[in-house]
């Protein structure tokens, strides 16, 4: 199984580890795409503060973050699943998992970024700000910078098992699962029961109570049909919109009806 997450726009400081090793990080394919971004980014915060913030749209209040960003290649650093914080991983709350749990996870989960590509949780990464979203004035738009290196990375991480995306929009422009991949794809949204609407935050802290169950128990679901079996006996109210074809993401509606 892997479980493909978004990163979170605020993130834990850096920390007192060993400087960044681009060579140490997952999935090696990717590294030219990731020196790329990572020195155009740097060269941008180190330059004209307003116009590094105008790019990374980050606000007055945010202004550090550009100075953060003119270390990357010098601060300290932590496993990536200590640099993400935010909603869904307060809720998936890796630290408290058991080891069984904890190497589970660092196997499955895979998570996106705009100036990584993607990284494994146990990858060793500094603080950084820089979303999918951002056009920077060299490479351009993000999602389109990291599409092919994606597309030619992706297929041999996804391996021969299911695939649980649950990335925000923004994120899941940067690789799309084709084909047989795409086959065994399962994407989750999460919706208010009684308005069948989506919240934010509860949508991200639903997947990451999600993604805690099943690495939690250990449960491996082969394929989406076996996922939507798995979710329901951990008593997750879910809907199915299963393709009619071959080549296409199974759709799963994950019912809630609390907000908390």
């Amino acid at each position: 199984m892997l479980v493909l997450l978004p990163p979170s726009e605020g993130k834990a400081s850096s920390g007192r580890g060993a400087p960044l090793k681009p060579e140490s990080l997952s999935l090696p394919g990717l590294a030219d795409a990731r020196e790329a971004v990572l020195g155009e980014l740097v060269e941008l915060c180190l330059g004209d503060e307003d116009k590094a913030r105008e790019v990374l749209g980050l606000s007055e209040g945010l202004r550090g973050e550009v100075a953060k960003n003119t270390e990357l290649r010098t601060a300290g650093t932590r496993p990536a699943g200590e640099i993400y914080t935010g909603v869904l991983y307060d809720a998936l709350d890796l630290a408290s998992l058991d080891a069984a749990a904890k190497r589970r996870a660092a196997r499955s989960l895979l998570v996106f970024s705009g100036l990584w590509g993607a990284v494994r949780i146990t990858d060793r990464i500094p603080s950084y700000r820089c979303s999918m979203g951002v056009k920077l004035p060299g490479l351009g738009a993000l999602a389109s910078h990291w599409r092919a290196p994606m597309s030619a990375a992706l297929p041999e991480v996804a391996g021969g098992g299911l695939v649980l995306d649950l990335r925000s929009a923004a994120y899941g422009s940067a690789w799309k699962p084709k084909g047989e991949v795409a086959g065994r794809t399962a994407t989750v949204r999460v919706l208010h029961a009684p308005t069948r609407k989506v919240v934010s935050h509860f949508n991200k802290a639903t997947k990451g109570r999600i993604v805690r169950s099943l690495v939690g128990s250990g449960v491996a679901p082969s394929g989406p049909g076996e996922l939507v079996e798995a979710l329901r006996d951990m008593g997750y109210v879910v809907e199915v919109d299963a393709p009619s074809r071959g080549g296409v993401a199974w759709a799963l509606d994950v019912l809630v009806d609390e907000i908390h």
